[in-house]
């Protein structure tokens, strides 16, 4: 499969009746930048989000944007990072924030990335961090610790265990670039011919 800096990944939302996301990987000069996008029909909600991360070369995150677009209407959130330290679209500090190096998206498996390449854990090891998550579609900011775990490789893919409090445990399997794969219960990436 070809990496997702060359061609956007696609997944399928295994959680809810119909789901498809899409993203990227876009190197920039002073770090990385994620796009993604994703479609969910589940009874009579449908909603539309699509999103921008900038971090920096060491894969910490320094803006995100998420628009979602439903039946409510649109409704955007803006945040900023500098250094662990957060700021909505208006400038107005978040101490509630202060410390998360990583943004969670909680749309694709594409944020995933960022803690998988900025910690850059060896088989065994695990580490224990705070993320700023965005829920979608009510775009609802709030701090949530994390636990990444990084197993042996299996079947050319590496594999990692995501644990939050309030979600549970998830087995993920990610390719080379540090994009999900398959990340149980949540999504499964849709496989083309090269």
């Amino acid at each position: 499969m070809s990496s997702p800096t060359e061609h956007p990944a696609a997944w399928t939302r295994t959680d809810v009746p119909e789901g498809l996301g899409l993203g990227t990987l876009l190197p920039e000069p002073d770090g990385f930048r994620l796009e993604a996008g994703e479609t969910v029909v589940e009874g009579e909600d449908r909603f539309f989000t699509r999103f921008t991360v900038r971090t920096d070369l060491a894969w910490t995150t320094k803006e995100v944007r998420a628009e979602v677009l439903s039946v409510a209407g649109p409704e955007v959130v803006s945040l900023r990072s500098h250094g662990g330290h957060w700021s909505d679209g208006e400038g107005r500090d978040l101490p509630e924030l202060v410390g998360c190096l990583d943004v969670d998206v909680a749309a694709t498996p594409l944020t995933n990335t960022l803690p998988i390449r900025r910690l850059g854990l060896r088989p065994g090891e695990h580490r224990d961090i705070a993320v700023a998550w965005i829920d979608i579609p009510s775009l609802r900011v709030r701090r949530v610790r994390q636990r990444y775990t990084r197993h042996q490789a299996e079947d050319g893919l590496e594999r990692y265990t995501y644990r939050d409090p309030r979600h549970g445990e998830y087995r993920l399997s990610v390719d080379g670039d540090g994009v999900v794969v398959d990340y149980e219960r949540f999504a499964r990436r849709l496989r083309s011919d090269p």
